[in-house]
């Protein structure tokens, strides 16, 4: 079946705030196995609403609204969707009555605007709020259903994970099961890596995607099945198919992170990590730092307020515009000469550009970017290149990943 996400109001349709709702709903449709082709956002007008209801109702089986159930003249979503499937509003006194005991219980005045909550189309089936004022409600159309819930965004995902989905399941319009095997790498661009796999990426079913954060690319392998066994059977078909072409830079699976990796790597090769950091307010160094066996890999963590103040620190050449990634490493080499084996991750942002640098024994990676103080705003980015990098200089030079699961289980959604 194929679905339609309608967000109502003005402030949505100007940018004034962030639609996460429609970005939630979008998810939850996703993982039930129903068709999303169309977002809308439509402004408070109610002639507006009501064609934007009556178009999804066309090309849709199922329409959900967010939005405009509040108690104010502008919020029109009601009377707008008994405009567009031509049924009126009654007012339900069952509907007044949890208002009213909601007020009670929050302790707040109720005013006279909140009767408006409990009208509703005629026909339609409503849908009791207890974390809110606003009640959602259905209504059944020929060949699916419209279903309007509150905008107040946890009020929202409540209504949708206690009511609307069970819903779906009982109409039988969501059928089987929906399971998701993120496998993530590092070392590695989104677009090479989308080569290596371009014909698994247009499949229908399980389907292939690529996703690229924070310096990594995850792989996402979705599969609708019939039950639990066939699906993972399915997907441990694909992802044996995906490893075999990439597994050398697959970290970890699910929500494993790169960090985690790291020290997985650094402890199986009996090596120790420094973190050298200049203008970045120490950020990678608290990502490593948190991670629970830290501790036991952190050889030294430094940061530099500026990279001026890195190159006085470390005698490098004060007069070049741009610090040298050779020069850096061999500076902090010289000064941990007692740490015994070494990875050295370095991260400094110069006025004009920026540089990561990493070292395993006596191999040195860096990359330069063409911008300067406007790199705080990548941070997590630039954080995220350098750990990956470091974990993948060192399964490069042999030594596992540490990190090798079983191909099943996947997440069932």
């Amino acid at each position: 079946m194929n679905a339609e996400i309608v967000s109502i109001g003005t402030e949505l349709l100007l940018g004034e705030i962030d639609d996460t709702n429609a970005t939630y709903l979008a998810r939850q449709l996703k993982m039930t196995g129903l068709n999303l082709y169309y977002r809308t956002t439509v402004g408070d007008n109610e002639e507006r609403i009501a064609n934007a209801i009556r178009l999804a109702s066309s090309r849709a089986d199922i329409v959900i609204t967010t939005g405009g159930l509040g108690p104010t003249v502008d919020d029109m979503t009601r009377q707008s969707i008994a405009a567009a499937v031509d049924q009126k509003l009654v007012f339900r006194p069952d509907l007044m009555e949890q208002i009213e005991a909601r007020f009670a219980r929050f302790g707040t005045r109720m005013t006279d605007n909140n009767r408006l909550q409990a009208m509703l189309p005629e026909k339609a089936i409503a849908i009791e709020n207890p974390v809110g004022t606003a009640p959602g409600f259905i209504v059944e159309t020929s060949h699916g259903a419209i279903i309007s819930l509150p905008g107040v965004p946890h009020e929202m995902k409540h209504l949708v994970e206690h009511f609307v989905i069970p819903f779906l399941r009982e109409r039988g319009w969501i059928q089987g099961v929906i399971k998701l095997r993120v496998l993530r790498t590092a070392g590695a661009g989104e677009s090479w890596l989308g080569e290596q796999i371009a014909d698994l990426m247009r499949l229908s079913n399980p389907t292939v995607g690529t996703a690229a954060h924070g310096g990594q690319t995850d792989v996402r392998i979705t599969v609708k099945a019939e039950d639990e066994a066939s699906a993972d059977e399915q997907i441990a078909g694909i992802e044996r198919q995906i490893r075999s072409r990439i597994g050398e830079y697959i970290f970890g699976v699910d929500k494993d992170s790169i960090e985690v990796a790291l020290i997985g790597v650094l402890k199986n090769s009996g090596r120790r990590l420094i973190l050298c950091e200049a203008g970045t307010g120490g950020v990678l160094g608290q990502r490593i730092a948190r991670q629970p066996g830290a501790e036991v890999i952190l050889a030294d963590q430094i940061s530099y307020e500026t990279s001026a103040a890195l190159r006085i620190a470390l005698s490098l050449d004060v007069h070049v515009t741009e610090v040298d990634a050779h020069d850096l490493i061999h500076a902090l080499a010289a000064a941990h000469t007692q740490q015994g084996p070494v990875v050295i991750v370095a991260i400094v942002i110069e006025p004009e550009s920026t540089l990561i640098a990493v070292s395993s024994g006596d191999q040195i990676r860096e990359r330069r970017y063409n911008y300067g103080e406007n790199a705080r705003n990548s941070i997590p980015w630039l954080g995220g290149w350098a750990v990956g990098t470091a974990w993948r200089l060192i399964t490069e030079q042999g030594h596992s990943t540490g990190n090798e699961p079983p191909i099943a289980p996947a997440i069932q959604l």
